[in-house]
């Protein structure tokens, strides 16, 4: 009987300790050199902000993203080795400045801001400056003709 009990005791306290450390695990991971998203991102809000590159640059990951050094394959997300990555940062700061000063915005879930990527790069990697269209030079279009009974 005290046997029984013993190992009633000892097996609650390991689901105890077993059930205490999955609580205490992060639900979702901590990312690495997070320099202008917020630090606790979900996993999913940072795979929207991703998605929103790709689809407004018209890109792959690794467009911003070098390879890692041990595996060509795969794609370190933390390193900063591509310039792109921080013309990135500095571009969602940009943005978010003048979505907060010309248009008041203020983040909120689900709500889209004014001024984003696709305003200037129209799903290209780079945006292009583009001219005002030269309107064709020649003679000017006939004159509607006159009607004389008028």
């Amino acid at each position: 009987m005290f046997f029984k009990k013993k190992i009633t005791v000892v097996g609650t306290l390991v689901a105890l300790v077993v059930l205490g450390i999955a609580a205490s695990a992060p639900a979702d991971p901590t990312y690495k050199n997070l320099k202008v998203l917020p630090k606790n991102i979900t996993h999913e809000q940072l795979d929207s902000v991703m998605h929103q590159f790709n689809r407004s640059l018209n890109v792959k990951c690794n467009f911003c993203h070098a390879s890692q050094k041990d595996n060509p394959r795969k794609l370190d997300f933390a390193s900063d080795e591509k310039g792109e990555k921080n013309v990135t940062r500095d571009m969602m700061r940009m943005t978010e400045r003048i979505n907060k000063k010309f248009f008041k915005f203020k983040k909120e879930e689900g709500k889209i801001p004014p001024v984003g990527c696709m305003t200037c790069h129209n799903g290209n990697p780079h945006p292009e400056a583009m001219a005002p269209k030269e309107e064709k030079k020649g003679p000017p279009p006939p004159a509607a003709p006159q009607n004389p009974a008028n």
